[in-house]
C-alpha cells in the first residue's frame, strides 16, 4: 500500500478517535439527566479504536498513536523510516478532530473553553488533582501495557481476528482507571489536538502528554519481545514486516 494512502488512513482514523472520545466528554458526559459520564466516555474511546481498527488496519495498520508507532518500531514491527509521517498524520489528524468538535460543541449557549474540552492535564488541571509525579507514572505504565496489549494480539501466533477487540477493551479499561488522574492520554496526538484548541496550560502541560506515552511505548516494545521470544520482523526475519498488512494490526 503507498505511503500516501497510509498516512490519509491514520489522519482520518486518529480524526475520529479525537471526535468519538474527546467528543464523548465534552458533549454527552455530563449531558442532563442521560449523561454518559465516566463509563460511557471509556467505552466510546474503546470503541473509536475498534470500530476504525476494522476500517483501516488493512491500510495503514491503525497505529493512531505515536506511541504505538515507536512502540511497534522497537517491537521490531513497523519500519523506523516510516516513524514521523505517520505522526506527522497522526496529529494532524488530531488537530482536525479537535477543531471539527470545537465547531460543534461552541454550537450552544453556554459553551466555554474553562470546563478544559477535554485536555490532559496534572496538578490543578487533573480531574482529581492528582501530582506532576502521579500523572507521570500513571501515562507511563498504562501505555505500556496498552503496548503490551497490542503486540501481543498482533502477534502472528495469536488467533486471528479478535484484536481490534482486545484492544478496543483494552483502552477502554485504561480511561476507566486513569480518567480521574490525567484525563486519559496514552497518546500524544489525542492530547495534542484539544490543547491547541484551548492554549494556555493544556500547552504548557503537553510535554508529559509526549514524554511518558512515548517512553511506556518503547519500553513495552523491548519488553514484548524479550517474554514473547519474537524476533524483529521489520528486517523481515520472521512475520510480515509491515502492520498494514495484517487486519488485525494494532490502532
Amino acid at each position: 500500500m503507498p505511503l500516501s494512502n497510509r498516512l490519509a488512513a491514520e489522519f482520518l482514523g486518529t480524526l475520529w478517535l479525537v471526535l468519538g472520545g474527546c467528543g464523548s466528554a465534552v458533549i454527552a458526559a455530563a449531558f442532563p439527566n442521560v449523561g454518559i459520564g465516566l463509563v460511557g466516555v471509556s467505552l466510546a474511546f474503546g470503541l473509536t479504536v475498534l470500530t476504525m481498527a476494522y476500517a483501516i488496519g488493512h491500510v495503514s495498520g491503525c497505529h493512531l498513536n505515536p506511541a504505538v508507532s515507536l512502540g511497534l518500531v522497537v517491537g521490531g514491527r513497523f519500519k523506523g523510516a516510516e516513524l514521523v509521517p505517520y505522526v506527522l498524520a497522526q496529529v494532524a489528524g488530531a488537530i482536525a478532530g479537535a477543531a471539527v468538535l470545537y465547531l460543534i460543541a461552541s454550537g450552544t449557549a453556554g459553551f466555554d473553553l474553562k470546563g478544559g474540552f477535554a485536555a490532559n492535564g496534572y496538578a490543578d488541571h487533573s480531574p482529581g488533582g492528582y501530582s506532576l509525579t502521579a500523572a507521570l507514572v500513571c501515562e507511563f505504565v498504562m501505555t505500556f501495557f496498552f503496548l503490551i496489549v497490542i503486540l501481543g494480539a498482533t502477534d502472528e501466533r495469536a488467533p486471528s481476528g479478535f484484536a481490534p477487540i482486545a484492544i478496543g477493551l483494552g483502552l477502554t479499561l485504561i480511561h476507566l482507571i486513569s480518567i480521574p488522574v490525567t484525563n486519559t492520554s496514552v497518546n500524544p496526538a489525542r492530547s495534542t489536538g484539544p490543547a491547541v484548541i484551548v492554549g494556555g496550560w493544556a500547552l504548557a502541560q503537553l510535554w508529559l502528554f509526549w514524554l511518558a506515552p512515548l517512553l511506556g511505548g518503547a519500553a513495552a516494545g523491548v519488553v514484548y519481545r524479550l517474554v514473547s521470544g519474537e524476533r524483529s520482523n521489520a528486517a523481515g526475519i520472521e512475520g510480515p514486516s509491515d502492520p498494514s498488512a495484517l487486519p488485525k494490526s494494532p490502532p
